[in-house]
């Protein structure tokens, strides 16, 4: 069914400038004419606007610009990454969904999408403001084959994959605050959560949820998140399309995953930290009974902050409040 439709949808763009008749589609898709007449009011319902005509058949006037299973699947350049999509319109977190369809066995690279969020979710039980129709609220499923103390790792390299969309699809300049937001001019842009499910020695899955502030105005964004966030539309004055992000993240996701699947760390910790915000810069740091600045040098391989203690030795920090902005 699905196979059939994306066939049918790559046949009508490949002719939206003339009619394609009904027949011509039955033979082409080895389908009966009712089945066309029930898929194309299948993709009406999914916002395609077509046109039918008696004797001349049917043609795209305009595809959707809303987010839905069959969109994101159409036009994505992925070998397994989105293959299942669960999109709902509005859900209280899309982890939350998520950790329902891993531990349901839905298939690694399992992808849940909302167009709202009502409670969304960041770390440390922050929330997430996650506007109707906004930003690209989005979850996914991962089965990876690696030891359960790695997995921070994903989250660095979710973090790359973010920053090299950007400035690829966007033009803009983002930074990475250490571990996992995207800054664009000292200002949050995105968000990432990575949550796991696992034993002592093996990994059941892995969540991964993404947040993305895309087509927020000023007015959208209250006075207090507005002081640390900004949206793509406000660094680029220009409304971006969901759907043609979703699928560029996803598309860099799968690549760099598999890159790091099979030739570890090294490289997305070299990536990592071309986008490294404050790196060989002076930061600020408190633990639980000593407070200090010290340069930012970068991030080890466990995804741990690279620093110098009071006393000028290098350490590794994994939790610390640091300030970044003194």
């Amino acid at each position: 069914m699905e196979s059939t439709r994306n066939k049918l949808i790559e046949i009508l763009s490949n002719n939206k400038d003339q009619y394609i008749s009904g027949q011509d589609l039955s033979e082409k898709l080895q389908i009966s004419r009712s089945a066309i007449w029930k898929h194309m009011n299948e993709l009406k319902k999914d916002g395609y606007e077509i046109e039918g005509k008696s004797k001349k058949g049917y043609r795209i006037i305009q595809f959707p610009n809303k987010l839905s299973e069959n969109t994101i699947k159409w036009g994505l350049k992925t070998n397994w990454l989105g293959k299942e999509v669960i999109h709902r319109e509005s859900v209280n977190s899309t982890q939350i969904i998520a950790h329902d369809a891993a531990r349901d066995g839905f298939p690694n690279g399992t992808i849940v999408v909302a167009d709202e969020q009502t409670k969304g979710r960041g770390r440390i039980t922050r929330s997430w403001h996650s506007r109707r129709d906004k930003g690209m609220w989005l979850s996914m499923v991962l089965r990876p084959e690696i030891e359960p103390n790695l997995a921070p790792q994903l989250t660095l390299l979710t973090a790359t994959v973010l920053a090299e969309v950007l400035e690829s699809y966007t033009n803009i300049k983002p930074q990475i605050k250490w571990p996992n937001d995207i800054l664009v001019n000292k200002r949050k842009v995105a968000g990432i959560l990575t949550e796991m499910q696992a034993e002592q020695d093996r990994i059941w899955y892995v969540i991964i949820g993404v947040g993305l502030n895309v087509n927020h105005n000023e007015k959208e964004l209250s006075e207090v998140i507005k002081r640390e966030a900004t949206s793509l539309k406000l660094e680029t004055n220009k409304e971006w399309a969901l759907k043609e992000i979703i699928q560029e993240f996803l598309h860099t996701f799968e690549k760099s995953y598999e890159y790091y699947l099979e030739n570890g760390f090294s490289n997305i910790k070299r990536k990592w930290e071309h986008y490294g915000f404050k790196i060989g810069q002076e930061i600020s740091i408190k633990t639980f009974n000593e407070e200090w600045n010290a340069p930012f040098l970068g991030i080890s391989e466990d995804g741990a902050l690279v620093t110098k203690t009071i006393d000028g030795n290098t350490t590794k920090l994994y939790s610390a409040e640091i300030d970044w902005f003194r």
